[in-house]
């Protein structure tokens, strides 16, 4: 029980962590632009190939650097030539741009990498287990994820609030037009927003690449509980994305992990359900079965309830 516990813990933070990663492109681009980025998962799938590519020249360290940074520019040619110029016709016609751009970059990976996932694999020099632990090992290459996010989140958390740029992106939220007439160029601001959340995206699918499966479904494997960890934590809230992605994140694997159902639950007091009872199926399914579900109705409840979040301060 306690290694269940032990490792379910650590794969939970891991998975939330990469959720921030992914996430926190998502929350600048939203703080600063309003608009919710539907294609901001196909950045991360790119920022995994890119990365899988350049390791097959240069080796993986190069790619974590290098992959980043092309995702990164990629990004602000589409919010130049694209999001820009669509800007004019509303939020609507920003989010059904994202909404298209999502599928042409997963037809564009399927067409130069293929449909079958590639072999992205992890660095040799990270390639050894880095504890044991009740007769399990666990890999070094998933504790430098882990400290590869945390450091994310402290630079994000400094760059926001401890520099001058941090200052100008805070005041280009609200005051757009005070920072303009300041003599900032708030479009370039706003082009260089959007290519730094795609490049955090970017870095997301480097470090998870080679742990998990670099495929063209993985975007859309992970693209919708984005938009729970950014409407669970806040809407243009840094901190809440971080506490929402660990909440997800150790909910979810904790989930996974208990298989039981209510059935059984009740069993120990007494109560017997069935298939044959009413709902049978239902009472009688195990929580690791409805783990996958379990995010989206805490969203919905976080709709009903709180609908700006846990550390948002604004509701749409």
């Amino acid at each position: 029980m306690l290694e269940l516990i032990t490792f379910s813990t650590l794969n939970g933070l891991l998975y939330g962590l990469l959720l921030f990663l992914l996430a926190s492109g998502l929350t600048l681009i939203f703080s600063m632009m309003g608009v919710l980025n539907f294609a901001h998962a196909s950045f991360y799938m790119l920022g995994a190939y890119f990365g899988y590519q350049i390791s097959l020249a240069v080796g993986y360290w190069p790619g974590l650097v290098l992959a980043p940074l092309l995702v990164g520019m990629v990004g602000a040619l589409v919010e130049r030539y694209g999001l820009r110029m669509v800007h004019k016709h509303g939020h609507v016609a920003e989010l059904l741009f994202t909404f298209g751009l999502a599928f042409i970059i997963e037809e564009l990976v399927q067409m130069v990498w293929g449909k079958i996932p590639v072999d992205y694999r992890v660095p040799q020099l990270l390639n050894f287990s880095a504890f044991t632990l009740f007769t399990t090992t666990y890999p070094a290459f998933r504790m430098f994820m882990l400290g590869m996010s945390v450091a994310v989140f402290i630079a994000l958390l400094l760059l926001l609030t401890r520099t001058r740029v941090g200052l100008i992106i805070r005041a280009a939220l609200t005051h757009p037009n005070m920072v303009g007439a300041l003599g900032h160029n708030v479009p370039l601001v706003f082009m260089m927003v959007f290519g730094v959340g795609c490049g955090l995206a970017a870095l997301a699918g480097v470090i998870a690449g080679p742990a998990l499966v670099t495929q063209p479904a993985m975007a859309a494997l992970l693209g919708p509980i984005l938009f729970v960890v950014v409407v669970v934590g806040g809407l243009g809230s840094l901190p809440g994305a971080f506490i929402a992605s660990l909440l997800i994140g150790l909910i979810q694997t904790f989930a996974v992990a208990l298989n039981v159902s209510v059935a059984d639950l009740l069993g120990h007091v007494g109560i017997t359900l069935t298939r044959d009872s009413i709902g049978g199926d239902l009472w009688t399914a195990t929580i690791a079965q409805v783990a996958p579900i379990i995010p989206y109705l805490l969203l919905v409840l976080m709709l009903i309830f709180r609908p700006k979040g846990l550390m948002g301060d604004r509701e749409s």
